[in-house]
């Protein structure tokens, strides 16, 4: 055999490797991830920065649900191992980090983001990586649009802001309200839309429509204009920052109408940044501590012996919801592929979380089940009621 022979048979196998190199990458991570001893589930959410109160808790409440799988035996014999990064509430470093949970760590699926902004960066990226993505907080819509490996195990805005305007209307008397958006934020702006969509004959009349953006620290303007139109309530769609400044502004201008918003109010930072002026706001969430439930009542235990007494909020819940949904659907596919279990996951039916009982619909939205209104008092967040939600 020729030398120049041998080196075109040299260079056929090494392109035949090659090839066989590709074609092995391009059928996914995810069997390199099934081949070893552990599922690698991504957390995408702030450890630091302003929304970090939100991805702090997400992750606690994922660690949780991951550490007591793994005593009782792990899903499919193999244990979860939950893969963290901080994305620092910046788009940017959120699309970089669920690129990087992706391609370098191969996690077969993320939770996160808690937020709407960044849930909408990163899902397309893991649509196109066939990996699911399950946020653990985000409202606003435009999220599960981006493909079939998108959920959420969150209340939707579109459920619970009607349940409340009905509330509010036939329990509370509210008949004017004031809507403040804040502009430059994607849960906020999606929020108030479907706050005025929602309150169309209903007997609430909108007598002023404001726009502020995060970050903004002088209300007044705003203030101002509401109080001359002596609404009944204040709807704010944003974030707790801006709402413990805005109950501020209002309380020194006099005005003495409460503050309602979704889950983007409720933190204790909230209580801290407004003090008395936040005394009645309330915020509609999928979950209370005081859900009278067998499942909410275990997990609220297990979390105060872990925590020292403190008493677990929505977004630890929901953390610890999403590892058990993902889970259970693992189970029931009896794979570990994202291309076979999201296609359980889209079929859970009545799954009893610790937030409530979630429902996947068929557009991969949860409906869950109760609503809870939570109220400021004396300085923390109650109960203020319970709003069924029909799961049908």
């Amino acid at each position: 055999m020729t030398m120049r022979k041998m080196a075109a048979m040299l260079l056929v196998g090494m392109l035949v490797a090659g090839s066989s190199g590709c074609k092995k990458k391009e059928a996914g991570e995810a069997q390199k991830a099934a081949a070893g001893d552990t599922i690698k589930i991504g957390f995408l959410g702030a450890l630091t920065g302003d929304v970090a109160m939100f991805g702090k808790p997400t992750l606690e409440g994922m660690k949780m649900a991951s550490e007591e799988l793994n005593v009782a035996g792990g899903v499919l014999g193999k244990k979860i191992e939950i893969v963290e990064a901080d994305n620092r509430g910046d788009k940017q470093e959120g699309a970089s980090v669920t690129q990087k949970l992706i391609s370098r760590d191969n996690v077969i699926a993320i939770v996160g983001d808690p937020t709407t902004g960044i849930t909408k960066v990163a899902a397309p990226l893991a649509q196109k990586a066939q990996v699911v993505l399950l946020s653990a907080g985000a409202t606003g819509p435009g999220v599960v649009e981006n493909g079939d490996f998108i959920f959420r195990d969150t209340l939707l805005d579109s459920v619970a802001i009607p349940a409340c305007i009905d509330f509010f209307a036939k329990d509370l008397g509210y008949k004017k309200v004031a809507v403040i958006t804040s502009d430059n934020n994607d849960y906020s702006v999606g929020l108030s839309q479907t706050f005025r969509d929602a309150a169309k004959g209903k007997g609430i009349e909108i007598v002023a429509d404001e726009k502020v953006k995060d970050g903004d620290k002088d209300f007044s303007a705003q203030i101002t204009n509401i109080k001359a139109r002596k609404p009944d309530v204040i709807f704010f769609s944003g974030y707790y920052t801006e709402a413990a400044l805005i109950m501020k502004e209002a309380r020194k201008q006099g005005l003495k109408a409460k503050l309602f918003g979704g889950d983007g109010l409720f933190s204790p930072k909230l209580i801290e940044l407004g003090g008395d002026a936040v005394e009645g706001t309330m915020s509609a969430l999928g979950f209370s501590p005081e859900q009278a439930s067998p499942v909410t009542a275990k997990f609220v235990e297990a979390f105060k012996k872990r925590f020292n007494g403190a008493e677990p909020g929505l977004f630890d819940a929901q953390g610890y919801d999403a590892i058990t949904l993902l889970a259970d659907a693992m189970k029931r596919a009896n794979s570990i592929d994202p291309k076979v279990f999201k296609g359980a996951l889209a079929q859970t039916r009545k799954f009893e979380g610790v937030s409530g009982t979630i429902s996947m619909q068929a557009n991969r939205e949860p409906i869950k089940s109760p609503l809870a209104l939570l109220e400021v008092k004396g300085g923390k967040f109650v109960l203020k009621a319970k709003v069924p939600v029909k799961m049908d």
